[in-house]
C-alpha cells in the first residue's frame, strides 16, 4: 500500500471513530424516559417504546446503507446522515404527543443512525482486510464508549438547560461530530481475490441468501441480540423482583452491563484476528448460555446475577463486534454492508420479540426459557457451519496443486 493510501485509510479510521462515538450516544436514551413522561403526561412504558422504534428503525436502516453508499459514497451518505441525526434531535426536543415522539426519536433519529453506524463501519473494515477484528472492535467499541460519554454530557445538561434544551444541544453537538468524522472519511477501494480466497466467496446479496449459511449466520445473530438487548433493558428490574436485591445495590447492574460489553467487543474483536472468527463465536454462545442457566437455575445471590448478566452483555458485545468480520469470512468484503446489513435487521427484530414474549406469556422468565432454547440451537449451528465453498477449496488443496508438485 502506497503512503498516500496508507494516511487516507487511517484518516477514515480515525473519520469513523468519531462518527461512531456520536452515533452511540443514542444508548443513553433512558435517562429521558422519566421526564418525557412528566412533559407528555403518557406512562414511562409508552414513553420508553420510542427506544424500541428507534432500535427497529436502526436496524432496518443499516440494512439500506449499502445502496446509498453505492450511489452517493461514504462521505456525502455520512453527512446526510448527521445532518438528520441533528434534525431528529431538533425534533424530539418540539414532542409535544406520543405519535410525534415516535416519529422524530423512533423513526428519524434511528433511521440516521442506522445509516451511519453500518455503513461506515463496513467501510472502515474494507480498508484493513489483514486486521478486521481490530478495527471492528476499534469502532464498534467507540459506539459503545458513545454511550457511556453522552451519558455524563446529558445529565450535566438535564441539570442545567432543562429536557427541550438538552436534545437540541445534544443533536448539535453528535452532528457536529458526525460532520467532522465523515469529512475524513473514504470509500475503500474495491478489495480483490487473492490467490488463496477463491473468487466464489464474493456473494451478492442474492447469492448470499440462497445460501443456508446466510440464514444460519442470520438466526445466531438475531438470537444472541435477543439475549444482550432483552437483560440490558431488564436488568435493574430482575435485580429487584427476582433476586430480591435493594433499588441502589440492583442498579449496579448497569454499570456491570456497561463494562462487560465493552470488555466483549475488546477482548472477542482482537481473539477474532488470532483464531478462527466463528470459533469466537462459539465461546460468545457458551458464555451466554452459562449466564442464561445461571439466571434460569442457581440460587442466586448479587455476585451471580452480576456475573450472569455480565456473561450475557460479554457475549452480545463481541458477537457485535465480531459479526462484520465473520460475514466478510463467509460471503467477501465486496458487498459487506449489504450483506451484513440483511442480517443485522435481526438486532431489531430480537431488540422487540422478548419484551412481546414477556408480556404475552408473563414476565421475563418465559423469555428467558425461550432464548436458552435458541442459544443451544445457536451453538450447534456454530459447530457445524462451514464457509461457502470450503470443502471445495480444501478438495483442490489436497488433490490439486500438491499432484501437479510431485509431477
Amino acid at each position: 500500500m502506497t503512503p498516500a493510501l496508507n494516511r487516507t485509510r487511517y484518516l477514515t479510521l480515525l473519520g469513523t471513530i468519531l462518527s461512531q462515538f456520536a452515533l452511540g450516544s443514542v444508548y443513553t436514551w433512558s435517562l429521558f424516559n422519566a421526564q418525557l413522561s412528566s412533559k407528555l403526561d403518557e406512562p414511562v412504558s409508552q414513553v420508553a417504546f420510542a427506544f424500541g422504534l428507534l432500535s427497529l428503525s436502526l436496524a432496518v436502516a443499516s440494512s439500506l446503507a449499502g445502496k446509498l453508499q453505492e450511489r452517493f459514497g461514504v462521505r456525502k451518505v455520512a453527512m446526510g446522515a448527521g445532518l438528520l441525526l441533528g434534525v431528529g434531535f431538533y425534533l424530539t426536543a418540539q414532542a409535544s404527543s406520543l405519535t410525534m415522539l415516535y416519529l422524530c426519536a423512533g423513526i428519524l433519529v434511528g433511521f440516521a443512525d442506522g445509516t451511519g453506524y453500518l455503513m461506515t463501519l463496513s467501510n472502515c473494515v474494507k480498508w484493513f482486510p489483514e486486521r478486521k477484528g481490530l478495527i471492528s472492535a476499534c469502532s464498534i467499541g467507540a459506539y459503545g464508549l458513545g454511550s457511556l460519554g453522552f451519558k455524563y454530557i446529558n445529565l450535566m445538561l438535564l441539570s442545567r438547560v432543562g429536557l427541550e434544551m438538552t436534545f437540541e444541544l445534544w443533536g448539535l453537538i453528535a452532528m457536529l461530530m458526525v460532520l467532522a468524522g465523515a469529512m475524513l472519511m473514504s470509500d475503500a477501494p474495491k478489495q480483490q481475490a487473492s490467490a488463496q480466497q477463491s473468487e466464489s466467496r464474493d456473494f451478492t446479496l442474492a447469492e448470499a441468501m440462497r445460501l443456508p449459511q446466510y440464514w444460519m449466520l442470520a438466526m445466531m445473530f438475531l438470537t444472541v441480540c435477543m439475549s444482550g438487548l432483552y437483560v440490558i433493558g431488564v436488568a435493574k428490574d430482575i435485580g429487584e423482583s427476582y433476586v430480591h436485591l435493594p433499588a441502589l445495590t440492583a442498579a449496579n447492574a448497569v454499570a456491570v452491563i456497561a463494562m462487560a460489553n465493552l470488555g466483549g467487543r475488546l477482548a472477542l474483536g482482537v481473539l477474532s484476528d488470532k483464531m478462527s472468527r466463528i470459533r469466537v463465536i462459539t465461546l460468545a454462545l457458551i458464555a451466554a448460555i452459562a449466564g442464561m442457566l445461571t439466571l434460569l437455575f442457581a440460587p442466586l445471590n448479587a455476585t451471580l446475577f452480576f456475573v450472569a448478566i455480565g456473561c450475557i452483555a460479554f457475549s452480545f458485545g463481541g458477537t457485535i463486534t465480531v459479526y462484520p468480520s465473520l460475514v466478510s469470512d463467509f460471503f467477501g468484503l465486496n458487498n459487506l454492508t449489504k450483506n451484513y446489513g440483511v442480517i443485522y435487521l435481526g438486532f431489531g427484530i430480537g431488540s422487540i420479540i422478548g419484551s412481546i414474549v414477556a408480556s404475552l406469556f408473563g414476565g421475563f422468565m418465559a423469555t428467558f426459557h425461550l432464548i436458552l432454547a435458541l442459544l443451544a440451537v445457536a451453538l450447534i449451528f456454530s459447530l457445524i457451519i462451514r464457509a461457502p465453498g470450503a470443502a471445495k477449496a480444501r478438495h483442490q488443496a489436497f488433490s490439486g496443486e500438491p499432484q501437479l508438485g510431485k509431477a
